[in-house]
């Protein structure tokens, strides 16, 4: 299957797992014909996915894809998508600057590339961004960037008033995937110590997961118009 395209419906119910980085390491959610099967954790995006057959759509929430030079488009069109709630959506810094060893030299590189300085928020998830590219390059899977941010507001018909660490937020968020029967049990014994929020957002990629099996997802750019070293369109589903 090209990269960056809708899988088509299969005459079986398609298996999906959302993936969501977080400190520790990764969170998975899988969704068979749009219904939770499994909520689980690892180390690292290979532990998490070995057992999944090659068939499975998989969407994380993590950038995928760095340009030569400049910014991504995919990152700015989601910031005018969330609006206010723009700084949800992290600019990726150029695919050179990943390799800068510390956070100070990326920044200055990443100042004498672009004109602009680099997040800390951003630089901190440059470890799980290379990871995320190894297997991309060298897996089983094609791999799906999804903002799981961008899906909730898809559900809700518009931005959620509360962010997703607080009480409020993760209520709303757990009844707007319940409304469509993505409903996560209340013990999760598979995905451990792993954040209440963090679980949420792979529910949410998940979701967006399924859509694109079912052709009903949207991305932005659309269409694309920057890929990354190996021709992969860079965009981001919801």
């Amino acid at each position: 299957m090209r990269e960056g395209a809708q899988p088509r419906r299969a005459g079986h119910p398609a298996r999906v797992v959302g993936v969501d980085a977080w400190a520790g390491g990764w969170v998975a959610v899988a969704l068979t014909a749009g219904l939770v099967g499994r909520v689980w954790s690892g180390a690292s995006l290979p532990e998490v996915l070995a057992d999944e057959p090659p068939t499975t759509v998989v969407g994380v929430d993590l950038p995928l894809g760095g340009v030569s030079d400049g910014w991504r488009t995919a990152d700015r069109e989601a910031k005018r998508l969330l609006g206010a709630q723009h700084a949800k959506v992290f600019a990726v810094p150029p695919r050179p600057i990943w390799d800068e060893p510390t956070y100070a030299a990326a920044n200055a590189r990443c100042r004498a590339m672009t004109g602009a300085g680099l997040s800390v928020q951003a630089y901190r998830l440059v470890p799980k961004m290379l990871e995320a590219e190894r297997y991309r390059d060298a897996g089983p899977h094609a791999l799906y960037e999804i903002h799981p941010e961008l899906v909730f507001a898809s559900l809700a018909g518009r931005l959620l008033a509360y962010g997703k660490k607080t009480w409020n937020g993760q209520a709303a968020r757990r009844s707007l995937l319940a409304g469509i029967g993505v409903v996560l049990d209340d013990d999760l014994t598979e995905a451990g110590t792993v954040p209440a929020n963090d679980v949420l957002d792979a529910a949410a990629v998940a979701l967006g997961a399924h859509r694109i099996t079912l052709s009903d997802s949207r991305s932005v750019p659309d269409p694309p118009d920057q890929h990354d070293h190996q021709g992969r369109p860079i965009v981001i589903w919801y």
